[in-house]
């Protein structure tokens, strides 16, 4: 819960204790303890902002007041004194429970959905970061019915900024509404679950200078799975631009939660058929292509940048990409496709596209990431669908670590512990059995110390060190 959130569900839940138990209760101080709550209601609606999980801790407010007035309209004549006395304590314990039954709803409701933060990026710089719509006028957009529709895409760019920069951190999701409606077609769950997105701030501040600390930064490209979003991985985008980089998210149109371009029109995911390994192997090609154009437009933004931010401060010797599942594929098909990119990770990412992994590696330098539930073997499951996915798919895996390259596989994680998804909800994280705050912070550590190695020339701080068996993780290197 946030701070005056917090303040609000204590304090009001020891108002109702005092009310109950107290023998002597002035009336001045059950109309200061009222007000009170009303101020503290009042700083966190203005501060904060009203969410409707905390309704029943709103109403706590109000309890004070209805015994207030049941007080003064009822005053018990002498002759009922007797009787009232016997049935006070049942009454008592009626309403003790009932007080207990409707704090912990109040409590549970705003912890079980609660407003999650990003924990503070660990690096020397602060992040900025600024938006971009590019249409691709070479490509006609195939996911939409119009013909002659072109290719359009939403991308994010984070950056080092200076010590200096000064303004309030950006919100999670820019249109949360859009993307609560967006969650709750691609979950089938409802949409009054994720309005909580809409609270979420992050540590970029838009538009911020870029630092000058560094002549130039590495450049990394990011690739969100299918329903995703170029925002999903902040956990980890933030750590990496914190300690230098400059990251550039990609929203893959109609295949995201949802993209929302400049003008306000709203593109929603589109389903496909991702049940099909031959399908996705051919739309990873689209994917692809998304990255080369993205890529292609981040080395003329280098080259002359209108809003002189990135004009010679982008190292494009030095590019490197990550992504998640399907993303996590594109990653690895750029690696083999585009000598732009110097360095790649997989993050849980099955191997689609039209290229596979020769027998003698990538001769690149590659990481792949997995959990340890996406890789089970095909005897430990009963489901054969699933079993026959793995029969046709794990294969590819075979040579991803031949050559010096290195493939993590994470015990006890599931395929969305790469995103920031799990950090919506506690309950969420237990249902998995993932921890995740500590899944995120090993994550952070890995790739950094990769993407440090490849592209800054620094030496190994955590990956040559650590190959073998440990018990969060085994790291393995052919």
């Amino acid at each position: 819960m946030r701070f005056f959130e917090m303040l609000f569900v204590i304090f009001n839940i020891l108002m109702i204790g005092w009310i109950i138990f107290a023998k002597n209760k002035p009336q001045r101080s059950l109309l200061t303890s009222m007000g009170i709550s009303a101020i503290i209601m009042l700083l966190h609606a203005l501060i904060e902002g009203m969410r409707w999980q905390m309704i029943p801790a709103y109403a706590m407010t109000a309890v004070p007041l209805v015994i207030f007035a049941v007080r003064l309209v009822s005053k018990p004549e002498k002759s009922e004194e007797r009787t009232a006395k016997k049935s006070s304590r049942a009454k008592l314990i009626a309403v003790t429970a009932l007080a207990v039954i409707y704090s912990t709803v109040a409590v549970a409701l705003p912890l079980i959905l609660p407003i999650f933060t990003f924990e503070k990026p660990t690096g020397p710089y602060k992040i900025g970061t600024v938006t971009y719509d590019w249409k691709d006028e070479r490509r006609e957009e195939t996911l939409t019915p119009k013909p002659g529709d072109k290719r359009e895409l939403m991308v994010q760019i984070w950056y080092p900024a200076d010590a200096k920069a000064k303004g309030k951190p950006v919100s999670y999701l820019s249109n949360p509404d859009v993307f609560a409606e967006g969650y709750s077609k691609v979950l089938n769950l409802p949409k009054l679950l994720f309005t909580t997105f809409g609270y979420v701030k992050t540590h970029a501040i838009e538009n911020a200078e870029i630092s000058n600390q560094e002549p130039s930064y590495p450049v990394l490209i990011f690739s969100h799975g299918f329903s995703g979003h170029k925002n999903q991985n902040t956990f980890q985008i933030e750590q990496l631009v914190s300690h230098g980089y400059i990251v550039v998210g990609i929203d893959h149109t109609y295949s995201s939660t949802a993209s929302v371009f400049s003008d306000g029109r709203v593109a929603n995911y589109v389903p496909q058929d991702t049940g099909s390994i031959a399908y996705l192997d051919k739309a990873n090609d689209g994917w692809v292509a998304d990255a080369k154009f993205v890529l292609d437009q981040v080395e003329k933004l280098a080259g002359n940048d209108p809003d002189h931010r990135f004009t010679g401060r982008m190292d494009m010797n030095n590019v490197g990409m990550f992504g998640h599942s399907f993303g996590g594929a594109t990653s690895t098909q750029m690696l083999m496709t585009d000598s732009r990119i110097k360095a790649a990770i997989n993050m849980d990412g099955v191997l689609y596209g039209k290229l596979r992994v020769p027998e003698e590696g990538l001769k690149k330098p590659f990481m792949m990431m997995s959990a340890d539930d996406s890789i089970r073997d095909v005897k430990s499951t009963d489901d054969k669908e699933f079993a026959k996915f793995m029969e046709e798919t794990l294969p590819r895996y075979k040579h991803v670590a031949v050559g010096g390259n290195y493939w993590m596989k994470i015990n006890h994680m599931k395929h969305m512990g790469f995103s920031d998804l799990y950090l919506f909800s506690p309950l969420y994280e237990k249902m998995e059995g993932v921890e995740i705050r500590k899944a995120h912070r090993l994550i952070n550590e890995y790739s950094q110390d990769f993407f440090d190695h490849y592209l800054k020339q620094q030496p190994f701080k955590l990956l040559e060190q650590n190959i073998g068996e440990h018990p969060a993780f085994t790291l393995q290197k052919d």
